[in-house]
């Protein structure tokens, strides 16, 4: 989640926000929060029509955004020492407790429909075999037997 929408989410601003993740850096290590690169920053830039500002003020960002991770959104409710933040941490712990839930639950229909799919497949072996020999056998039936020769000559068992 990028800083500013963690911001709102949290009722501060976010040069607030990054202010006290500067001053609290031990708690925020590479895998809770990293600053995008220019070429990210200039991608989004690339998605936003207009820069909002107030006016008279130059519109835009002027730095890189910072990009949270779950634990980092977490830690940033523990340095900030609004109401929001606090109530917002509580909610952020349980949007992601149900995030894992819904994974975990789609990791097990994952593994229930490759059972299913390893189990139809095996039937299926054992059909098409079933229906290349039925195919086999009216292909036998539809070529018509060679017909009975006579023989040559005199035969004294004429039917």
């Amino acid at each position: 989640m990028l800083d500013s929408g963690l911001a709102v989410l949290y009722g501060v601003s976010t040069k607030r926000l990054n202010e006290q993740v500067r001053r609290n850096r031990n708690r925020f290590p590479d895998d809770f929060v990293f600053q995008l690169t220019a070429d990210e920053t200039d991608a989004l830039r690339s998605q936003i029509a207009t820069s909002i500002a107030a006016p008279g003020a130059r519109g835009g960002r002027r730095y890189r955004p910072y990009a949270f991770t779950e634990h980092g959104a977490i830690q940033a409710a523990n340095v900030l020492n609004s109401s929001r933040a606090v109530e917002m941490g509580i909610y952020v712990v349980r949007a992601f407790v149900q995030l894992r839930e819904l994974l975990s639950s789609n990791k097990e229909l994952v593994k229930r429909l490759d059972q299913l799919e390893a189990r139809i497949e095996r039937k299926l072996a054992t059909h098409d075999d079933a229906i290349a020999a039925m195919l086999s056998a009216i292909r036998q039936l539809m070529q018509p037997p060679a017909p009975k020769r006579r023989g040559i000559g005199f035969t004294a068992d004429i039917r």
